[in-house]
């Protein structure tokens, strides 16, 4: 479904039904994109019918619930069960915030416009759902890099595990990860805030996120894409890189044990990790690599469905399906309540 030419073209059509408000001055002469000042934006979500909106709305409820539901047991089992106090389920517990903090973040908004109740949001909301998708984002490219080398001190370096990876030092990990996080996303949610945004207040989008945000500003957003391209080396490629080494050297290492038994236990350690950073590098590169317009925005829009809501969905259940311990914990639980 296209944009309404009238709204995106600002003919014949009343600023205030649009979240558009008219600027005064020496603008009046220039051209429609830059006679107006976006208030809200409209997002379009997903087009379709009726029955598909509200079979996908059946279908994303189930989802949310059991995404909480299983990012919640995963924090709750770590917490009570003295058997996962170790670094590798600490790291887990944050990973599982982290997922339900962008679930939370997409999911009610989409479920909302998908019944069609929610048709709008104001610029200072859509900054806010850019801010916390981000932070979200961010954060688990952080603490998958920490698990990762967990996972590398556990099997190349038995020996040194325990003198590393303390409690302490994993604290300070995720405390500086978080920190980082929120003071990276911060200046560029600032940066963002102070942009005018004029013309068609239309976002073809399940949500708000960094691109559509820089095409509907009529203001100079070179330094926020510097800050894009400088920020993006330290926060996504260097944990990618480090991930990608860190497995080189463990399967390196796991080729060298004599045993089939041995190999087996020590692939099993890092097994559920890795099918978790697959998936969600997979879904991130996937995401930021395809084309946002043309024939490939649906297919955009089925990666940010799937990188928003399934994923997050994903993690406790690969964790939880696959981890002896895990397992056991939710045993021992159920049988004492």
């Amino acid at each position: 479904m296209a944009p309404p030419r009238d709204v995106c073209e600002g003919r014949d059509s009343d600023p205030s039904e649009i979240g558009l408000q008219m600027i005064p001055g020496p603008w009046s002469t220039m051209s429609s994109c830059n006679q107006t000042r976006i208030t809200e934006f409209v997002l379009l979500g997903i087009q379709g019918s009726m029955g598909l909106k509200y079979s996908l709305f059946a279908l994303l409820s189930v989802t949310y619930i059991f995404t909480i539901a299983g990012n919640v047991l995963i924090i709750v089992l770590v917490l009570r069960s003295d058997k996962l106090h170790t670094p590798m389920y600490f790291f887990l517990c944050h990973l599982s915030f982290s997922d339900i903090l962008l679930s939370t973040n997409v999911a009610p908004y989409l479920l909302c416009m998908l019944i069609g109740k929610c048709k709008s949001i104001l610029v200072s909301s859509c900054l806010t759902q850019y801010f916390f998708g981000s932070s979200s984002a961010v954060s688990e490219c952080f603490l998958l890099t920490a698990m990762s080398y967990d996972r590398y001190l556990a099997i190349c370096s038995p020996l040194h595990y325990k003198t590393i990876m303390h409690m302490k030092f994993c604290i300070h990990l995720v405390v500086w990860s978080w920190s980082l996080v929120c003071l990276l996303n911060l200046s560029s949610v600032i940066l963002m805030s102070r942009m005018e945004f004029c013309g068609c207040n239309i976002i073809d989008d399940l949500y708000c996120d960094h691109a559509p945000l820089l095409n509907a500003s009529c203001s100079d957003t070179s330094i926020i894409e510097l800050e894009t391209i400088i920020f993006s080396i330290p926060i996504v490629l260097f944990p990618f890189l480090f991930v990608i080494m860190t497995y080189i050297r463990i399967f390196i290492a796991i080729l060298k044990i004599s045993t089939i038994s041995g190999r087996r236990k020590a692939f099993s350690t890092c097994s559920s990790h890795m099918i978790v950073v697959a998936i969600y590098y997979g879904t991130l590169i996937a995401k930021y690599t395809a084309p946002p317009s043309g024939s490939s925005l649906n297919v955009n829009k089925v990666i940010s469905l799937l990188y928003t809501v399934f994923t997050p969905l994903l993690n406790p259940a690969v964790y939880s399906l696959r981890n002896r311990e895990i397992k056991e914990a939710m045993q021992k639980w159920v049988h004492v309540n």
